[in-house]
């Protein structure tokens, strides 16, 4: 479809193209962060939808980390949706959802030590990933950046899906890399939605944090996998 284009251009910033592939993507991945904002569980169906149009938004940027992380981020939508709407017993809130609660300090250092280590490899990965075929694989674009971002994301997607407050860090994190990523990479429109993508993480943790302080939830998870 021609609409799927990054040649199909709508209007210029800054002579920087604007798709709608580009507005559509923004339009229903700042509708999935406001879902989640309000803890609500069908951000879960808008996010469905919203790794779709990354994917092939990135395919065409040749941001291969970032292509290669809708499919597991479209997996872990559905593991996280599954969570939030079938709670274990003792994990339930007043609305019979999965509800909100932190992460302990030896899963923090679990959770940090992989995300660098997976960074670090996933990114040599991609630099070197034009060899095996340069005619499918161009070069790839800001290789360890593009990883850095892909790493930052599924953490705060796991988190997110086992609803710990502590993934409105990790999102912040992604969000100011990305503006930083899209920059150099050409994506003009892009910077503008990741900066409201930060605005809205601030108000995300703001809203979660509220909530575990009303319920006066304890910090939870001794064991590494939960």
């Amino acid at each position: 479809m021609d609409w799927f284009s990054v040649d199909n251009v709508l209007f210029s910033l800054d002579s920087r193209g604007v798709t709608l592939i580009d507005l559509c993507s923004a339009a229903i991945g700042l509708t999935c962060v406001f879902l989640a904002t309000r803890a609500r569980k069908e951000n879960f169906w808008v996010g469905y939808v919203y790794n779709v149009l990354l994917f092939f938004l990135f395919m065409q940027k040749h941001l291969y980390a970032s292509m290669l992380l809708q499919p597991i981020s479209f997996a872990l939508n559905v593991y996280g949706h599954y969570r939030w709407t079938h709670p274990k017993e003792g994990e339930a809130d007043a609305k019979k959802e999965l509800k909100i609660t932190l992460l302990s300090w030896r899963l923090r250092g679990f959770y940090l030590g992989g995300w660098m280590v997976l960074a670090l490899c996933w990114g040599f990965v991609l630099s070197r990933l034009h060899i095996v075929n340069e005619g499918l694989f161009p070069p790839a674009q800001q290789p360890y950046l593009d990883t850095f971002v892909m790493v930052t994301f599924l953490t705060a997607q796991l988190l997110s899906a086992k609803k710990k407050l502590e993934c409105w860090g990790c999102w912040m994190t992604a969000n100011v890399t990305n503006f930083i990523l899209y920059l150099r990479s050409g994506l003009l429109f892009l910077p503008i939605v990741a900066t409201a993508y930060m605005v809205m993480a601030v108000f995300g943790f703001l809203g979660w944090f509220r909530r575990i302080s009303n319920d006066k939830l304890p910090a939870s998870g001794g064991e590494i996998i939960q």
